[in-house]
């Protein structure tokens, strides 16, 4: 196993480069890293996939019905893999309550192997009195500190993140229920993690693979202070996410351990910094890796909202962004469910391998 520390005046970070696979039952490794495989239970409802890379629709499908189906177990365990091959899957208006959303997220990782410790992700600023603590909250007067924020670049596309990459243990799902939205505007765009790495050269590709990178969130300080609250510093979804410095290491090519295709794990929201480069390395080579999420439309989908739709997606193989472009309200609740310690296998290979389709180079 090999291993590399980045240390601080305030913490000591740790990551573990490849899977140590019996470590069953430890609360960031997963009791196996075998591909999963789908029963096909979906092909049973009407579907199309919204482009050739990203996306898929189920136009009719109710997830409170899945839930309450004899087989559930099997229809979700097929529901996880067909979201973590396709990055993102939509759901048109849904009848699901916050108490179905929350079942559904914990069932989503239970039942694709996440570590037993793993559960709902307590985010350190979006909580809610009247709702649970693992339920976020997402509407217009929260998000306006954001928007702030996003127009002082005056650049939209610096908003491509993955959910809660400064965790130790990241999420594996998020689910998101709109339930009021403006007139026009407020779309979310979606990227292919898988298909950034594969526009990758080979000797690129060799180049990153095994690199480690240093995720940092502690700019949520700044947002709870503007809400005049503090940071959540108790556990949040796993005995390992605990604290006030919201920094973690991670793999910048992740390997995701239910399709095991490789995927970038970096974002602009949380990615600071490679840990074996040079400063100067890491920002010239991070800001050529974002430009593979933001400068490719042909590998993102974007998704306008209606009332009730529900959107489910993977947070390792995707990233995402959100378009303030909206004066009027839009609210909606957030589900993010915890998986494992992001890990890279060297043994892994890309989607277009995997699925035998031609690459760029």
């Amino acid at each position: 196993m090999s291993s590399t520390q980045s240390s601080s005046a305030q913490t000591t970070l740790t990551f573990s480069n490849t899977p140590n696979k019996g470590a069953l039952g430890s609360i960031g490794l997963r009791g196996s890293y075998e591909p999963l495989v789908a029963k096909c239970l979906l092909d049973a409802y009407k579907s199309s996939d919204v482009t050739p890379v990203i996306g898929r629709e189920y136009p009719d499908l109710q997830l409170w019905e899945l839930l309450k189906a004899p087989n559930a177990d099997e229809l979700i365990h097929d529901l996880a893999i067909v979201i973590s091959q396709r990055g993102v899957a939509f759901f048109k208006n849904q009848s699901l309550t916050i108490h179905e959303q929350r079942e559904l997220g914990n069932k989503l990782g239970a039942l694709s192997g996440r570590p037993s410790a793993s559960g709902l992700h307590i985010h350190p600023t979006e909580r809610s009195s009247e709702l649970p603590n693992d339920i976020s909250t997402i509407y217009s007067q929260r998000q306006a500190y954001h928007k702030h924020r996003a127009a002082l670049g005056r650049l939209a596309s610096c908003g491509w993140h993955s959910d809660i990459t400064f965790e130790p243990i990241p999420s594996d799902f998020a689910i998101l229920k709109i339930k009021t939205l403006p007139e026009t505007g407020g779309d979310t765009l979606w990227a292919s993690a898988y298909e950034a790495y594969d526009r990758l050269s080979p000797a690129y590709k060799k180049f990153v693979d095994g690199l480690t990178a240093e995720h940092e969130g502690n700019g949520f300080h700044q947002v709870a202070a503007a809400q005049g609250t503090k940071v959540y510093s108790e556990v949040r979804g796993n005995p390992a996410n605990v604290g006030n410095d919201l920094r973690a290491i991670h793999p910048v090519v992740r390997t995701n351990p239910i399709t095991g295709w490789k995927g970038l794990f970096i974002n602009q929201g949380f990615t600071k910094r490679i840990v074996e480069l040079t400063k100067e390395e890491s920002d010239e080579t991070l800001a050529y890796l974002f430009k593979l999420y933001s400068q490719n439309h042909d590998l993102q989908v974007r998704y306008r909202w209606s009332k009730n739709d529900v959107a489910i997606w993977a947070n390792g193989p995707t990233v995402h962004t959100a378009t303030y472009d909206y004066d009027d309200t839009r609210e909606g609740d957030r589900v993010v469910s915890l998986g494992e310690k992001p890990y890279y296998d060297a043994q892994s290979v890309s989607r277009r391998e995997a699925l035998g389709i031609e690459s760029f180079v």
